[in-house]
């Protein structure tokens, strides 16, 4: 069995915002995790000092780390995502990119607003646990 999104009821809509309030793994399924990811090339700079091309080079990044497990962003279930000096307007290059990705089933997702990241260039990185059913 897959792992199952559910956003009850009883709570608002989270989909617009690009997640989902619950994931259920099942029994004996194996985890993968994926370290925090940036917007980085391959040589590890970052591609840009535009945030929404940050975004998007981070979850191909996060594409990139779970092909190795032979994964897919489908197996994710919880993103963790940080980003520097947070603001409304951030959410919109975030939540696009999440429902481009997942369409209204998003994982769950926490979302972190900081002060800086590992370098002076990086505004976004995302953790990400992904199920093997």
């Amino acid at each position: 069995m897959a792992h199952a999104i559910v956003n009850p009821a009883g709570l608002h809509d989270p989909v617009p915002f690009g997640y989902s309030h619950t994931a259920a793994v099942p029994a004996g399924a194996e985890l993968v995790l994926v370290s925090g990811q940036y917007g980085s090339a391959p040589d590890g700079r970052v591609v840009s000092d535009d945030f929404a091309e940050q975004v998007e080079q981070t979850f191909r990044n996060i594409s990139v780390a779970l092909a190795a497990h032979g994964l897919d962003l489908g197996h994710v279930v919880r993103l963790r995502t940080y980003v520097v000096n947070h603001d409304v307007g951030k959410l919109g290059p975030i939540a696009g990119v999440v429902q481009g990705i997942w369409g209204k089933e998003p994982p769950t997702q926490t979302l972190i607003g900081v002060a800086s990241l590992a370098a002076p260039d990086v505004l976004f990185e995302v953790e990400a646990l992904a199920v093997r059913p």
